[in-house]
């Protein structure tokens, strides 16, 4: 199990890049407008984006031109392809035993180290209401105190 995230495509906006040209079938592009439109990005920041992203290897692109008129076009590439089902697979491991709820997974309710109305769970209090002290589950300071 790998909890790496790729600190290239964890940004958002490359992220939502890299994911808008992974729905496309192998081999098919978009031209950087109709990317920018999708994306709602200024062309100076899908600019700098999109470089960082094909330095990396991880976008082609390519310009045309037609006249006076050019046209670049934008894909995924097979690295680009393989980085992000890496980054899928290591968020689902940092993420698979929660819910839609950012909770623990009824299946894993049970591993979860402090459990909410327990002695265990962080600021819990003794029977006389005084905080529980660290040997007890509570958060303890180094001097031996409980934290509150």
């Amino acid at each position: 199990m790998t909890t790496e995230l790729d600190p290239l495509i964890h940004v958002p906006t490359r992220l939502k890049i890299v994911a808008t040209l992974a729905a496309l079938p192998d081999g098919d592009a978009l031209s950087f407008t109709r990317l920018q439109d999708m994306l709602g990005l200024t062309p100076g920041n899908l600019i700098v984006q999109l470089r960082k992203l094909e330095d990396a290897g991880y976008i082609g692109s390519t310009k045309t031109r037609n006249g006076s008129a050019q046209k670049t076009t934008v894909a995924l590439t097979g690295k680009g392809r393989a980085a992000l089902g890496a980054y899928t697979q290591a968020l689902r491991d940092l993420l698979g035993g929660l819910d839609r709820d950012g909770r623990p997974a009824e299946a894993d309710r049970d591993h979860v180290a402090f459990r909410a109305g327990t002695a265990d769970a962080p600021g819990a209090q003794d029977g006389d209401g005084a905080a529980a002290s660290p040997g007890h589950g509570g958060i303890g300071h180094p001097s031996g105190q409980a934290i509150r």
